[in-house]
């Protein structure tokens, strides 16, 4: 069995515990330091486990020609690339600043680190676990890096082949010996067409990495599918959430605005008390149900004592009182009345001879 993981402070991922939900805010604060904290406002009133970011040193992240391409798309910051990315990037004052803002208010914060530079400023906030995003999920050097650290890493997995995959837990495990990994399943699509969401890859997941925990990351659009995902076992649940889907930025459209995410981890909730527990018995909310319509065992006709009961003397049928349950006919059949018993009655245990 995996062994149960500490992602943050009292907040565990394994059998027994809650989904751990990540609301990812990304940089759907569109550089604003103002709608970043109220969206870690956000995350903490609608009842997420933990923030989180992306940060970037856009130097070592690209190289020069990458930074210098002219970017004028329809979310466009700036007119290069490099414009683009250092509007939406914030400082590391400004970075310490959110952590502070996040922890005032109870709220663990933590980040992407999208290069070496961002992960040595990430370990030295002394965030509660690395997420390693997507595009870095097959940056092995990057991966070891992460887990020297000794933090727990929740690795997303969009864009890689499950090679990629295989090498990318080796890398980790080359490190930590025992993983304190948890892997999403993740489709790098903004948003993701719903038969691209592959859920069952978590399965696939479960199977050849029995000693890693299992999750899902969504960009769907709604929140079905992330609910799907808790059905099927995730453990931990990633999700965007922005101020306004249609506002400027390509993650708008798959994140949950407030009220949205409020329900969705209210759903999530309640799935993983739907799931409840593999034993199949009755229940205490059913027992009214079963004393109102549950099938007694009743005489055909008029029964004499002495008689011996075949199965023509006897019907199930709702009744009062309640007597024999109508699953034991079987060990009903061949004994013998101790009373009469008149036609349409109730048939009770004490009625009946038992040798």
């Amino acid at each position: 069995m995996t062994k149960n993981l500490e992602l943050c402070s009292g907040k565990y991922v394994g059998n027994g515990y809650p989904c751990f939900i990540i609301a990812e805010v990304g940089q759907n604060h569109q550089g604003n330091i103002d709608i970043a904290k109220m969206l870690i406002e956000t995350a903490k009133k609608g009842g997420a486990d933990c923030v989180k970011f992306q940060k970037s040193h856009l130097n070592s992240k690209f190289n020069a020609a990458a930074l210098a391409r002219k970017y004028h798309e329809t979310n466009s910051w700036g007119e290069t690339y490099g414009d683009h990315k250092s509007y939406l990037e914030f400082s590391v004052d400004q970075f310490i600043e959110l952590q502070t803002f996040a922890h005032s208010i109870n709220i663990p914060f933590t980040a992407s680190p999208m290069d070496e530079v961002s992960l040595e400023l990430l370990n030295s906030m002394d965030v509660p676990f690395i997420k390693i995003g997507s595009g870095d999920a097959n940056n092995f050097p990057l991966l070891r890096k992460a887990a020297e650290t000794g933090r727990p890493i929740v690795l997303s997995t969009g864009m890689q082949s499950m090679s990629s995959i295989r090498n990318a837990v080796s890398a980790i495990t080359e490190v930590q010996r025992r993983p304190r990994l948890c892997l999403l399943q993740c489709t790098s699509s903004y948003p993701t067409p719903p038969n691209q969401a592959h859920l069952r890859v978590m399965e696939t997941f479960r199977k050849e990495f029995p000693d890693v925990h299992i999750g899902y990351s969504g960009h769907e659009k709604g929140y079905a599918i992330s609910l799907a995902a808790v059905a099927l076992g995730a453990k931990v649940i990633e999700r965007h959430i922005t101020f306004d889907k249609t506002a400027k930025g390509s993650d708008h459209t798959c994140s949950l605005e407030p009220e949205e995410f409020t329900r969705f981890v209210k759903d999530v909730r309640e799935v993983e008390a739907a799931l409840g527990n593999p034993d199949k018995v009755p229940l205490p909310c059913e027992y009214p149900v079963i004393k109102k319509l549950g099938k007694t065992l009743v005489a055909t006709k008029d029964l004499s004592a002495g008689t011996i009961l075949n199965q023509s003397d006897i019907v199930a049928k709702v009744a009062e009182p309640q007597g024999i349950s109508a699953e034991n006919i079987l060990s009903v059949i061949g004994k013998k009345l101790l009373k009469d018993v008149k036609c349409d009655e109730s048939i009770l245990f004490h009625d009946l001879l038992y040798e």
